[in-house]
């Protein structure tokens, strides 16, 4: 067997650590980290008042907590019934296609871009004065501050009727879209929560958090209003369109009728010594006219009774929204404890050196 053969088969021990070594080893970082006492508790005291100092300096925040069930009449069943019978006329309930925001999609909705604008442009009173809820936002995240050596942001405005018009306005102003984009994304990410506490029950809670106590109430109350009337006027939009038009057409019809019923009394009142020999004035027209009036009592009351049923389709298919918990002042209030802040500060800081003096060792060790 060769020299290079036996090198080979004998066993490299700089690659293997045997017990002993590794409790040596341990012993001396122990023995290094003890001599170093002093440098780690001078950084750990820092760390605990700089804890400190962020606990103390650190702005609560406050949580406005929203929570209501969603109780949403499914349709078909017995509504399918009169659907087909309103179909004989030629009326369409509706109500017996997919519900638009059945599942978690009310959830989104939430989330919307349309949704947030629309409450970030409501009016509200803060402080003696009415202001909008973006212009609130901007005044406790002290925007306008970070936007005074930009003159383009100095004179921005935020007005509900410029925003709403966008669509009709030739010229829309980019960067005020731009900065409303940024601030309902921001909210999106950091202010806003909407989830199921139990997913098998219909309950929905929205959390806004905010280190501004009035901002998150007013905010939390505005947004669960605005998104719960445009879910109840979305889902009973076709229905409640099929109750005016058959409101309209009744109303028509039952127009007629009275015109009809009165034009048979006045032919009666226009004759009143009518010659035997000239029934004709007075029958002919008197006849037409009730003709008429039977003729439209009859549609009238099918048109009445579609009607009706329209309205009880728009009973069935109107949510019901029920709140169960709504914010109330003071707001639950989440802050760092001095305390914890000291203890934080100095575990963290105090892990840091020592973790900085054993890779400071090791390098000087390697290059040894």
């Amino acid at each position: 067997m060769t020299t290079e053969s036996l090198k080979n088969n004998t066993p490299n021990e700089s690659d293997e650590i045997s017990l002993k070594e590794l409790i040596l080893k341990t012993r001396a970082w122990y023995r290094y980290l003890l001599s170093k006492w002093l440098i780690i508790l001078i950084f750990g005291l820092l760390g605990g008042v700089l804890g400190f100092y962020y606990a103390y300096t650190k702005k609560p925040i406050y949580t406005a907590t929203t929570t209501f069930v969603l109780e949403d009449e499914k349709s078909g069943g017995g509504l399918g019934n009169l659907a087909g019978l309103a179909s004989m006329a030629g009326v369409d309930l509706g109500g017996s296609g997919g519900g638009i925001f059945q599942g978690d999609n009310i959830l989104g909705l939430y989330k919307s871009r349309t949704m947030l604008e629309q409450t970030l442009l409501t009016s509200v009173k803060s402080d003696g004065k009415t202001q909008l809820l973006v212009e609130k936002y901007i005044d406790f995240n002290k925007l306008r501050q970070q936007w005074a050596k930009k003159p383009a942001l100095v004179n921005l405005a935020f007005t509900v009727d410029s925003l709403q018009n966008r669509s009709k306005i030739l010229k829309p102003n980019r960067l005020r879209d731009s900065i409303l984009g940024v601030i309902v994304g921001d909210i999106n990410k950091n202010y806003l929560s909407v989830s199921k506490p139990d997913k098998k029950l219909s309950t929905i809670q929205v959390d806004v958090k905010a280190i501004d106590e009035f901002f998150a109430k007013a905010f939390n109350d505005e947004l669960v209003k605005n998104v719960n009337e445009f879910y109840i006027a979305t889902k009973t939009k076709k229905t409640l369109q099929n109750v005016q038009i058959l409101q309209r057409k009744t109303d028509s019809v039952r127009a007629v009728m009275n015109g009809a019923i009165y034009t048979a009394v006045a032919v009666a009142d226009a004759t009143p010594n009518l010659n035997p020999t000239r029934q004709v004035q007075r029958v002919a027209p008197a006849q037409r006219a009730q003709f008429s009036a039977e003729t439209n009592k009859s549609i009238l009351a099918e048109m009445v009774k579609n009607l009706e049923m329209t309205k009880m389709s728009l009973l069935k298919e109107t949510p019901l929204i029920q709140v169960v918990d709504q914010p109330i002042y003071p707001l639950k209030e989440e802050k760092l404890g001095k305390i914890k802040g000291i203890a934080i500060g100095g575990i963290l800081f105090g892990f840091l050196t020592v973790a900085f003096l054993l890779v400071r060792k090791t390098l000087k060790n390697i290059m040894a």
